[in-house]
């Protein structure tokens, strides 16, 4: 009766110790799952991250507007109807007087007294969005094709609309004068003196266009539409 009972007790403490077994095994299986777990998210929050600031960077690049601004060293007809807006001498070159009147202009209508040329300082004197100093060089590199074509055969139209492209031609009331028609007080504003008529052709040109780059085919209301 003493050795059953005996055995009982050895065999309950053995189921006992099996059973703590088998749950010791399964809490290492789950440990180790969760170990995995921790570090497949940790490997992928990393590559988010490693990723993610790249496309960041990308992003604010993409987004940042690049300036536009006409300086010293600044070239082309952009440059000339600055001079022209300014009522300086129009070499299409920014040089030290274009930009001394610039700061001038500047100091006079309260804006940043810098010198140069930027959307705020255009805008004041009702030029149009003014290019970089790197676009106006390659638009110089490029002149008698693209726009510049296009801004000569317009001229051309408008001549032929205007006098039949004839530099001394005049209007019958004496208003209107030379090859573009130009009123006296325009091509004194323009920089051009005395009379236009009398004016050497090239003149006629060069100023007809500094007026067409600063204030497009308005000034000839008539003929400048259909250019």
């Amino acid at each position: 009766m003493i050795h059953d009972l005996e055995r009982a007790c050895q065999a309950s403490l053995e189921r006992s110790r099996l059973r703590r077994r088998a749950m010791a095994q399964r809490l290492a299986v789950v440990r180790r799952r969760r170990r995995r777990s921790s570090s497949t998210s940790v490997a992928v929050i990393g590559a988010v991250l490693a990723l993610g600031g790249p496309l960041a960077l990308a992003q604010t690049s993409a987004q940042a507007p690049a300036p536009t601004t006409l300086a010293a060293g600044s070239s082309g007809s952009s440059v000339t109807a600055l001079q022209a807006a300014l009522g300086v001498s129009q070499t299409g070159r920014f040089g030290t007087a274009t930009a001394r009147a610039v700061r001038k202009f500047q100091r006079a209508h309260g804006l940043t007294v810098d010198g140069i040329v930027g959307p705020q300082t255009a805008a004041a004197l009702g030029l149009p969005s003014a290019p970089s100093a790197g676009a106006t060089a390659a638009s110089t590199a490029t002149s008698g094709s693209g726009a510049s074509g296009d801004a000569s055969s317009t001229l051309a139209k408008i001549a032929q609309c205007e006098s039949g492209g004839d530099p001394t031609a005049v209007s019958a009331d004496g208003h209107y004068r030379g090859k573009y028609q130009f009123t006296r007080s325009t091509w004194k504003q323009m920089g051009g003196s005395g009379d236009p008529a009398a004016a050497p052709e090239a003149e006629q040109d060069r100023l007809a266009a500094a007026l067409l780059a600063a204030q497009g085919t308005s000034p000839w209301p008539v003929c400048g539409g259909g250019a």
